[in-house]
């Protein structure tokens, strides 16, 4: 490991390790609760980068994940451990995600877009089916004994946990082989790489962070329903804090995140009716001006000077 390795693993650790102390001189639940929604949505920018950096796959899924993850711990709350819950949203996202990238990530472009756009609502419709059917409700009041600063410690690991994964592929044949499958998939296939295999383990791999995100974070609204676990403001305010800081650096998505939470906070506490209005604005604008996000442009301008 060089010195520039080092120094920039020993900045990451002291990193966390402020972020970790942050809560204890935090006195106001609203600033939490602002450093919480920083860290949730770092985390799922993050894990979307995770698949969609490399491989240029634009997934709007996101809240299916994550809002099952939400529904795993409302339910499972009341009768196991936090921890087993933890596990057993995992372990439901990795289920999921399976099922659904066998099925679906041989399409590509705007096809899959679509298609990830679809499941989302779809899985909304079956959760709300199934409440009303069988549990005769279609909300349910989250009991899980976990305080706000767990949530918050929860997330960190979890963020750290994400960067670090990134880090590894990064550096392994696999993160090199989704690279050639982000450049031309047909060419990918052609030089024998099992496109399928490493899309499936990449896209596993990033819902299951999203469905743990979801479950960590049901305890902070105590009442869940599908409009709240499955709204799709979820999904594209990830792809634009992604898109704005860069998916493909390490970084780029919560650099994306941490401003975006900060401005779509101010206009949905000032302008609550045009805030849709406004959110579009937004993704144009970036989609427009940071093709390559915040990361790219630096590197961009670097390059010209």
């Amino acid at each position: 490991m060089s010195t520039k390795e080092k120094f920039a693993w020993a900045a990451a650790i002291a990193a966390v390790v402020a972020l970790a102390m942050l809560p204890f001189g935090i006195e106001s639940d609203y600033s939490l609760g602002l450093y919480l929604n920083m860290l949730m949505y770092s985390v799922l920018a993050t894990a979307w980068a995770l698949f969609s950096g490399p491989t240029r796959y634009v997934s709007l899924a996101t809240v299916a994940f994550f809002g099952m993850g939400a529904y795993a711990a409302a339910v499972l709350g009341e009768v196991v451990s936090w921890p087993v819950v933890l596990l057993a949203a995992t372990g439901i996202g990795i289920v999921m995600s399976l099922l659904v990238g066998l099925a679906t990530l041989r399409l590509s472009g705007v096809y899959f877009v679509i298609f990830s756009f679809g499941l989302a609502e779809l899985v909304k419709q079956l959760v709300s089916w199934y409440e009303v059917k069988f549990s005769k409700v279609l909300g349910r009041y989250v009991t899980a004994d976990v305080t706000t600063q767990d949530i918050y410690w929860q997330l960190l690991v979890l963020l750290a946990f994400i960067l670090l994964i990134r880090v590894l592929i990064s550096r392994s044949r696999l993160g090199l082989a989704l690279r050639v499958i982000g450049e031309d998939e047909t060419v990918a296939r052609h030089v024998g790489i099992n496109t399928t295999t490493a899309k499936v383990l990449l896209f596993m791999l990033s819902a299951s962070f999203m469905t743990l995100a979801g479950a960590i974070m049901a305890p902070r609204w105590t009442y869940l329903d599908p409009s709240i676990a499955f709204s799709a403001t979820v999904s594209f305010q990830t792809l634009i804090m992604a898109l704005l800081g860069g998916a493909s650096a390490l970084f780029g998505p919560i650099l994306g995140a941490v401003p975006l939470v900060l401005l779509f906070e101010y206009l949905s506490g000032n302008f609550p009716n045009h805030y849709p209005i406004l959110l579009g604005l937004i993704f144009i604008l970036i989609v427009y001006l940071l093709p390559n996000g915040l990361v790219g442009a630096v590197a961009q301008l670097r390059r010209r000077a």
